[in-house]
């Protein structure tokens, strides 16, 4: 009898333990999340729509005293877009109204603001008068076309600890020269910016401006297009709710630093103004949060620029898309308002299918259609894939004046694998012809490492080419390339 008591006992204690346990994680699981974004909008006199993003793991409600301004629904659960419309206002005065969002014990206010009809939009203000003198009278996709086909110096400027601490050596003019030379008509200049003189203001060293303004004058001593941004960093970038006042004001603060010291350069010089922006390890589609703060970002470089005045309320200025993803670009990406008109691009990177082209611990050696062997062939993101998502970019941006920088692309060498330096080649010959013909700028990702699963082209010491055959495979292309019948990697 003690022996089933005992196992009785013990049986209700650990059913005990499951049931503490269990709500334990049923308390964790309902900890209730609410944010809404914007947390205050303002409406021009005749009224109209904005977005508002909820984001949200419970049923929430909505108490809106007002009657000019509307949402469409008075609650609902879980994450959701809402359309909140305003009337026209005929008053001369300003008018205000405050919506309540609540769920369980918690509340977030919505404050939304209509200027009056006598209420005047102030003048955009320049820190200088615009200076158009040598910024041509082009539209970005006029320029775009001008720009031909790009080579990035990576690995180098944006390296965290110094520009060789990534194993490359310094940038030289021999280097530059040598890439103009191979044909390369555009270079991306990636730049880690954050070398600072006083940390809590965000100022950049001034010895670091110099460094860089001189690579920027190597490339356009050689009458090449640059395209300068601010790369990585060190992810501090992040696209959250509870990072996005510090990283607004910290890219603020440091374009307008940067745009103040180049602005005086003509129109072969942009800006790009950050790089592949995401959550830090999170590859999968962004959430509204993450792509609303993402182009908030966008946002802020184009107005802390153009505010700079001079040649900068002209220059041409390319924003990106949710982590450079074409079909998170097409998904989610908003153009920013620009006082300056016809002066934007979207960048976009372009490494797919991921298991052909970096990932090294991938046996996906083959591509495309001249493939030998299915055990070593990604099964997608062949040639049709690849003109489909660039004819996707052509359609929704460059045909509606936006022009497409391709930013980064490339593959990475397997030395040790028999046949892959053609396939390597095929690739990169298709992408950049495909590129071109539909109007995007390609820039070839080369991080300066030649030798095996490295994605140097060309040799950072003396300039020479290492991989000639893939210097001829990109700036060969011509936009009007006949991609039905592209060259076989066995008949050559």
């Amino acid at each position: 009898m003690n022996r089933y008591l005992s196992i009785f006992s013990s049986l209700l204690l650990f059913l005990l333990i499951l049931i503490t346990l269990s709500c334990c994680t049923k308390d964790e699981k309902e900890t209730t999340r609410l944010n809404i974004y914007p947390p205050s909008v303002e409406f021009g006199t005749d009224g109209g729509t904005i977005e508002i993003h909820i984001s949200s793991n419970t049923s929430w409600i909505i108490i809106n005293p007002s009657e000019w301004c509307r949402l469409p629904v008075e609650g609902a659960e879980g994450d959701g877009i809402l359309q909140l419309t305003a009337d026209s206002n005929q008053s001369e005065n300003e008018r205000t109204a405050t919506i309540l969002f609540k769920a369980d014990n918690i509340s977030k206010e919505l404050q939304v603001l209509q200027r009056g009809s006598s209420d005047t939009v102030p003048e955009f203000s320049y820190d200088i008068p615009p200076d158009a003198t040598n910024m041509r009278d082009m539209t970005s996709v006029e320029l775009a076309a001008e720009m031909g086909v790009g080579w990035n110096v990576g690995n180098s400027l944006e390296a965290i600890g110094g520009e060789t601490a990534w194993g490359n050596p310094l940038i030289t003019k021999t280097l530059i020269d040598s890439v103009k030379a191979a044909g390369f008509t555009s270079m991306r200049i990636p730049v880690a910016w954050s070398k600072f003189s006083d940390e809590s203001t965000f100022t950049i060293d001034v010895s670091w401006m110099d460094r860089v303004e001189e690579v920027v004058n190597y490339v356009l001593d050689d009458d090449m297009y640059a395209v300068m941004n601010i790369h990585w960093d060190g992810g501090w970038m992040q696209p959250t709710y509870a990072d996005e006042a510090y990283v607004n004001a910290r890219l603020e603060a440091m374009w307008d630093q940067i745009a103040t010291r180049f602005r005086d350069y003509d129109d072969h010089l942009l800006f790009a103004g950050t790089n592949e922006v995401m959550v830090e390890g999170d590859y999968g589609t962004p959430t509204p949060e993450y792509y609303t703060v993402q182009n908030g970002f966008n946002r802020t470089f184009v107005t802390t620029v153009r505010k700079t005045g001079g040649r900068n309320a002209y220059r041409h200025l390319v924003v990106q898309g949710f982590n450079t993803n074409i079909n998170n670009t097409l998904s989610f990406a908003e153009i920013p308002e620009d006082v300056t008109p016809d002066r934007l691009m979207m960048e976009v990177h372009y490494y797919d299918p991921y298991n052909f082209t970096i990932n090294e611990n991938s046996s996906i050696t083959q591509w495309g259609m001249y493939a030998t062997d299915p055990a070593h062939t990604e099964t997608w993101a062949n040639e049709s894939y690849a003109d489909d998502q660039f004819q996707k970019m052509k359609t929704n941006f460059i045909d509606k004046g936006i022009a497409v920088i391709l930013g980064e692309y490339g593959v990475l060498s397997r030395l040790n694998v028999e046949d892959h330096a053609e396939y390597r080649r095929y690739y990169i010959e298709y992408v950049t012809h495909s590129m071109v013909h539909h109007g995007l700028v390609p820039f070839l990702w080369d991080n300066g490492y030649t030798g095996n699963h490295g994605m140097g082209i060309f040799d950072r010491h003396t300039g020479e080419q290492v991989y000639p055959e893939l210097v001829e495979a990109i700036v060969t292309a011509l936009p009007e390339k006949n991609l039905i019948n592209p060259v076989s990697p066995y008949t050559q």
